[in-house]
């Protein structure tokens, strides 16, 4: 159970606060997930709102790249709730089982090598908190400088993610896939 009440109505903020509940709904459908604590401080859910948009949305990286970034960074910190949400989105793009299997068991073993390359910077960057050179050359030469700032921008978004639910002990969505930690 969530150590804070989820915030899943207007109702519940400050009616100075209804516009950044609202933006947050028309963006993402509802009110769900991290954002459910974050409005907690409303602010900060509108920042990290218009922040996810760019990257979820309006980046320039392919979209299975973002995923399995996201993937990756919810395993690593073992956020239940970002996993369950990440894994539903990873198959809907035709994401293989073998290569969710293989971040959740926290490997990139027999992965495409494109695929490989997102999931070790990933693993490279919580681990280490760092990226090694051939790891960082590689992906500049695949996305350009602008590409591996996004990607790096995407890890860093999920992680905030992560942190969120991880501290507020948020589960998994109904039906989500549940990770065991």
């Amino acid at each position: 159970m969530a150590r804070l009440t989820p915030i899943t109505s207007k109702n519940q903020v400050a009616a100075k606060d209804h516009a950044i509940v609202d933006a947050i709904v028309k963006s993402r459908g509802a009110l769900q997930g991290p954002f459910t604590m974050f409005l907690h401080c409303p602010e900060l859910a509108e920042r990290v709102a218009h922040l996810g948009a760019f990257v979820r949305f309006e980046g320039s990286l392919d979209m299975r790249v973002r995923v399995l970034a996201a993937m990756t960074v919810a395993r690593e910190l073992d956020a239940v709730y970002v996993w369950g949400a990440q894994t539903g989105g990873a198959r809907r793009l035709g994401v293989p089982e073998t290569t969710i299997a293989a971040i959740r068991d926290k490997h990139a073993r027999g992965l495409p090598p494109d695929d490989a390359q997102i999931v070790e910077f990933t693993q490279q960057l919580i681990r280490k908190h760092r990226v090694d050179d051939t790891t960082a050359k590689a992906v500049r030469r695949r996305f350009g400088d602008d590409g591996l700032i996004q990607l790096t921008g995407v890890i860093g978004y999920y992680s905030m993610l992560a942190m969120t639910v991880n501290a507020c002990e948020l589960e998994a969505a109904p039906g989500a896939e549940v990770l065991q930690v």
